[in-house]
């Protein structure tokens, strides 16, 4: 699908919260408010841009019409493994599998990765863990100490996140430092892939 500008996917994500809590599209007026706009041309503009790079379906001049076209998606993807350790794991492009969250709201963007390792056993993320991850637009906007997946040299990782300056540290979350060392990098040399939003364990069988 087309990619969407920051604000229409704004608004995007904001149709998906409110229809999947209300389970009815919102009013004009109401998206004029929660995007903070005083004239309605705006919203009916990104209304059709994500009409027609096909996000949304809806009657022109019928806000209540919106129908989310990605409404019935099989649940976040799980788009390969993830080193919670040193760069040991690469990324795959490929969808594996889904998990399934439809009793639960949760954003479309969202993707997630299986753990390997216990570099970050001390934020409660285990060896097995599927870690849910939002996609980064702005990689400055990053809070130092938030949970990230980064590539660094092709190879990505699941660390804590620091940046001074120039420079970026992916800080473990595993006292055992000589197991799990630290990495500093060039700030240009890292990938920031996704910020954590949750952790998803599978009950082990007895």
């Amino acid at each position: 699908m087309e990619p969407l500008t920051e604000a229409q996917q704004q608004l995007y994500d904001w149709l998906v919260d409110y229809i999947r809590q209300n389970q009815h599209s919102p009013s004009i007026r109401q998206m004029m408010r929660a995007m903070g706009l005083k004239s309605p041309a705006p919203v009916q503009s990104r209304l059709e841009h994500l009409k027609s790079k096909g996000y949304i379906d809806w009657n022109e001049g019928k806000a209540r019409t919106i129908r989310l076209m990605q409404a019935s998606s099989p649940g976040v993807p799980i788009l390969g493994a993830i080193a919670a350790g040193g760069l040991v794991e690469t990324f795959p492009n490929a969808e594996v599998e889904h998990i399934d969250f439809s009793h639960v709201l949760m954003n479309p963007r969202y993707f997630a990765l299986r753990v390997h390792g216990l570099s970050m056993i001390e934020a409660l993320i285990d060896d097995g863990d599927v870690v849910i991850l939002e996609p980064v637009s702005d990689p400055k906007a990053i809070k130092n100490g938030a949970i990230v997946a980064a590539r660094v040299e092709g190879q990505t990782t699941l660390k804590y996140f620091y940046r001074k300056g120039s420079k970026v540290t992916l800080q473990p979350g595993n006292p055992d430092t000589e197991t799990y060392p630290k990495i500093d990098v060039p700030a240009s040399q890292i990938d920031v892939q996704g910020i954590l939003v949750g952790v998803w364990r599978f009950k082990q069988a007895s």
